[in-house]
This record gives structure tokens, C-alpha cells and sequence, in this order.
């Protein structure tokens, strides 16, 4: 089966397995996953993620959610620049998510970052999804 929108496919998967109150989710690797779970888990969203290779370039990702008083961490997570509609932004128009205290993630030139390190190094990009 094909995914045309592979990182709101993993968001999705996320978001479906909190709902349920699972320990881990299972997700086909990519390096953009890669890039976005790396940002995930530094802000202490999951607690982390481990690579299991099959052969032939098939890869998945094990990711351990986060959960405190049995309430999963991530409150709401949001896929904002899709396929049919990519949003770009500069780092003076960059959203913030719940006043500061959630996180906007960004495709930049620098690589896959949070945007409080966009705004340190003043580099806009795609925004690819907002968490609280």
C-alpha cells in the first residue's frame, strides 16, 4: 500500500496509539522520520526510538511513547504543511504553539529542527508539524 503523506502517517500512528495507551508504535523508517522523532525526543515528547532493519533498504522505527499520571505527554500533535499545501515561513512570521510552550517543527536548510533553535540560528524553513 502506498503512503502518500509518510510523516502524517507516523503523527497519525502517534496520536491513535496515546489514544489507546500503548508503551510503543511500530512505523516504516525514513530519514525525514528520522529527523522529526531526533527533534521529538529532545524536546521530551517520547522517551526514544530504536531502528529495527529488515534487509534490502526496509527499515522500521520502535518508538516509546511518554506518558505522566498515566496521561500521554503529547496533548496534541498537528500535521500543518501537507502534499497538497506546503507551508513555508520566515523566522519573523514563525507560529508559536501554545504561547511557547508547545514546539513547531521545521524543515530548514540547516536540517529538521525545533523552531526556538530556527530562531537562534534565524533560519526559516517548511513547517512541518506543530505539538503540545
Amino acid at each position: 500500500m502506498s503512503i502518500n503523506d509518510p510523516l502524517g502517517d507516523m503523527l497519525t500512528r502517534i496520536r491513535n496509539a496515546q489514544q489507546r495507551r500503548l508503551g510503543t508504535v511500530t512505523t516504516p523508517g525514513s530519514k525525514l522520520r528520522a529527523r522529526v522523532l531526533d527533534v521529538l525526543k529532545a524536546e521530551g515528547y517520547i522517551r526514544d526510538y530504536s531502528t529495527v532493519e529488515f534487509g534490502n533498504g526496509r527499515t522500521e522505527f520502535n518508538i516509546e511513547l511518554k506518558y505522566h499520571d498515566g496521561e500521554p505527554v503529547i496533548r496534541s500533535v498537528r500535521r500543518v504543511s501537507k502534499p497538497g499545501r506546503r507551508v513555508y515561513t520566515s523566522v519573523d512570521a514563525m507560529p508559536r504553539v501554545a504561547d511557547g510552550l508547545g514546539v513547531t517543527i521545521l524543515s530548514t536548510p540547516q536540517g529538521v529542527m525545533a523552531d526556538h533553535e530556527a530562531r537562534e540560528r534565524n533560519v526559516g524553513g517548511e513547517v512541518l508539524c506543530t505539538v503540545f
